[in-house]
């Protein structure tokens, strides 16, 4: 799964990155990115084409909501199902987009209770979740958009961590997945076969309110 992550490199790396053409957001880095938060987001521009990289909210909204406060908003979407559910089936057909994180926390379920552990990629690159996103319109005009990360099973180095794991995307596969190449992106949805660094870090990342370069300090 992936409900919290950290996303501290700069904007304008990110934008050199995934080559992004629209102004820069202003976003400040974080080391505990939570539901609800805004978050940096690569998509294909609906009208331009061309990738922009915006904050939108984690935390999915259908366009067809009648009270966005009403909703459950996911986090996360399993790719298994994602093509046949109607809260996510014609964002996954249109509105595929990459979240570009550093590395995601999971908690491992021990008998003394539940241990965080940080997992980044072994040769230090940015993770680049495959994610959906959807635009809600409010009566008054009112713009709220919004994302959720897409889970696949485990690969075999996380598996002890959780059954799930977010969808990370290879860099040929960005293209396919924002739509700018036609293909069967469904085949992109699978457990990544990249190389991960998995270590423990302090319980202090449990508390969203903690946010610096040290919750990824490895915990002794």
């Amino acid at each position: 799964m992936c409900g919290r992550y950290a996303a501290h490199r700069s904007v304008d790396e990110i934008r050199r990155l995934f080559a992004t053409t629209n102004a820069p957001p202003n976003f400040d880095a974080t080391w505990n990115m939570a539901p609800t938060q805004m978050a940096p987001v690569v998509r294909r521009h609906p009208g331009e084409g061309t990738r922009h990289l915006d904050l939108l909210a984690w935390g999915l909204v259908p366009h067809w909501s009648k009270d966005p406060k009403a909703e459950r908003k996911p986090i996360n979407a399993r790719s298994e199902t994602a093509a046949t559910m109607p809260l996510f089936r014609d964002a996954l057909a249109r509105r595929r987009c990459i979240v570009p994180i550093d590395a995601f926390y999971e908690w491992q379920v021990t008998e003394g209770g539940k241990i965080p552990h940080a997992i980044a990629r072994a040769d230090g690159a940015p993770m680049a979740l495959a994610g959906i996103w959807e635009g809600w319109r409010g009566p008054e005009g009112t713009v709220l958009r919004t994302f959720t990360v897409l889970t696949t099973a485990a690969c075999q180095a996380l598996a002890h961590m959780h059954e799930r794991m977010p969808v990370v995307l290879e860099p040929p596969d960005w293209a396919l997945w924002l739509g700018e190449e036609e293909g069967p992106y469904g085949e992109l949805m699978r457990p990544s076969a990249a190389s991960f660094r998995v270590w423990r870090v302090s319980t202090k990342v449990n508390n969203v309110r903690n946010n610096g370069p040290d919750l990824l300090e490895e915990a002794a």
